[in-house]
């Protein structure tokens, strides 16, 4: 079984007694020199007293074992509280001879209801998508990933209608159905006009528009207590509203599919084993509260659960308002393609080798712009080229050079294999984890690989947090972007002042092996955080 940095915290917490969790884990260079995790003196002071913690206690914590739980060194009281730090020479070889269990994202144990994913913001054309409803797309073709990685089922709603859609999204490396054929609204139809309002607008009905519904009584029933916007009182009807809500329908009746194929859900195939989840911009709620309010009142099969996560606005500083998402994309290309001809010193834009590496930098810049906020935050975009620089540490252009520096130490290994200066790789059983002393490889392991499958199931559990009560939902997509950003500050830092390939003397190879099985588990890493983006790795840049 895998280590875990939540299995260890939980047997440390138990490990004082009733109360509380006070342990927390170390993440700073400063101070994983002496612990790797703490205890903090008045926490334990509020737990035992003005009393040392017995030292029974502090026994017990030194010889724990358990499922996942890494084995501890020392534990000692410091004047900061209890300090504990780990045998790291055997978490090293346990971890690192166990790749794969660490980055193969793990199936959510607890029943998980499956989800209609629905972005209204792709009901359009892509030059009518403002930048908060690219935001919106981006946040909900993350959650699509990272929940399919978990074993959820996931319908994304609408299927693209737009001719011009489906291309733009391959730019994006968006993954989202595209037309199909319409679902049949007849039966929303006719309960819509038995639910009409009277006439009283119909002639400055717009066209296609069947009438108004009105919706005070479900929201006084359903909507107040759940918390929607007390303004809501009706909806103008469209055919385009029933072809929606009809392919909604048609998402929460296809979950038997689902269950043949053997995905994550819950025991009941109902419509209440559904979560429909709404990922809109700011300015599309009000409208979606109307979308919900008249699928409850046209369809009494339809999903009890319909949650809200809504974007904040995105403010680009320097650019009109009306910048569209394909002129983003466009600026963000020319400056990509401008970057890398200065640091070249030739134009390198109509070089077929370089238009793939170039619409992948673009689109990590972008992603790793719109992710790396908390979604319900406004967006503060700098559109000056020196957000494009491999030079700076918070760009998805950062993340990606280091993805080509890795790519670079593995050939430049793989070429002196072939020349005969290095020897092949040894089985990974027989490596000696114990030279991996640098304070940059246990930071790398210890921040990066340790947590990584815990930092995705957190990212997934959006769906195990979804039942409380309220319309509205949080998610922390923004944690894989932070997350590959702050591994490549640390893989870069130890990059630039370790040498990995050294010379070729056998007295040096095993530390040589070690590090660079170190850095495979890195390279594995960041390229399944960079799939959940939907981001290929690159080779060079």
């Amino acid at each position: 079984m895998r280590l875990g940095v939540e299995e260890t915290l939980g047997a440390l917490n138990s490990a004082l007694g009733a109360g509380g969790p006070v342990w927390f884990k170390e993440t700073h260079a400063r101070h994983l020199r002496a612990r790797d995790f703490l205890a903090p003196r008045r926490a334990l002071q509020a737990r035992f007293g003005d009393d040392q913690v017995p030292e029974g206690v502090v026994h017990a914590i030194v010889g724990l074992q358990g499922p996942g739980v890494a084995p501890v060194l020392r534990c000692a009281p410091t004047p900061a509280g209890l300090a504990l730090q780990l045998q790291r020479s055997a978490v090293f070889e346990r971890v690192l001879c166990s790749v794969a269990a660490y980055i193969e994202p793990a199936a959510l144990t607890a029943p998980t209801p499956r989800v209609v994913l629905h972005c209204p913001a792709l009901r359009g054309s892509p030059s009518a998508l403002r930048l908060s409803q690219l935001r919106a797309v981006l946040v909900a073709d993350h959650l699509a990933r990272v929940l399919q990685a978990h074993g959820v089922s996931v319908r994304r709603v609408p299927a693209v209608r737009d001719p011009h859609m489906p291309t733009f999204l391959q730019q994006l490396r968006v993954d989202w159905p595209a037309v199909s054929e319409k679902a049949p609204t007849e039966a929303l139809r006719n309960r819509t006009i038995a639910e009409l309002s009277p006439a009283r607008d119909a002639g400055t009905l717009p066209p296609d528009t069947l009438g108004r519904v009105c919706l005070k009584e479900l929201m006084e029933e359903r909507g107040r207590p759940a918390g929607y916007d007390p303004n809501v009182d009706s909806c103008l009807v469209s055919e385009d509203l029933l072809s929606l809500l009809a392919e909604l329908q048609e998402a929460v009746q296809a979950g038997a599919e689902d269950r043949s194929l053997g995905l994550a859900a819950a025991p009941d195939a109902g419509a209440d084993s559904y979560m429909v989840l709404h990922v809109v911009s700011c300015e599309e709620e009000f409208q979606q509260q109307k979308l919900d309010l008249l699928w409850w009142k046209l369809d009494h099969q339809a999903p009890l659960r319909q949650k809200h996560l809504v974007c904040g606005p995105v403010k680009a500083a320097g650019a009109p308002s009306t910048l569209t998402a394909p002129e983003y994309y466009e600026l963000r290309h020319a400056q990509v393609c401008k970057a890398s001809a200065v640091k070249h010193g030739r134009d390198l834009e109509q070089d077929p080798a370089w238009t793939e590496i170039f619409s992948v930098l673009s689109v990590a810049t972008i992603k790793f712009e719109m992710l790396s906020t908390a979604p319900q935050s406004q967006l503060l975009l700098a559109l000056a080229d020196s957000s494009i620089s491999t030079k700076g540490s918070k760009s998805g252009t950062f993340v990606m050079y280091n993805c080509a520096r890795l790519a670079t130490l593995f050939e430049g290994y793989k070429c002196s294999v072939e020349q005969g200066l290095y020897p092949t790789f040894p089985p990974v059983s027989s490596l000696d984890f114990s030279l991996l002393r640098d304070e940059g490889e246990w930071l790398l392991l210890f921040n990066s690989i340790l947590p990584f499958p815990d930092l995705l199931r957190q990212t997934a559990a959006l769906t195990l947090t979804c039942t409380a009560p309220g319309l509205h939902v949080t998610a922390r997509t923004e944690m894989v972007c932070k997350f590959l950003v702050q591994l490549s500050m640390d893989f870069s830092s130890y990059y630039n002042r370790v040498h990995i390939l050294g010379e070729p003397r056998p007295h040096l190879f095993s530390q040589m092996f070690a590090r660079l099985q170190l850095l495979r588990a890195v390279r594995e890493v960041l390229h399944t955080g960079l799939a959940m983006l939907g981001l290929p790795p690159l080779s060079h840049i």
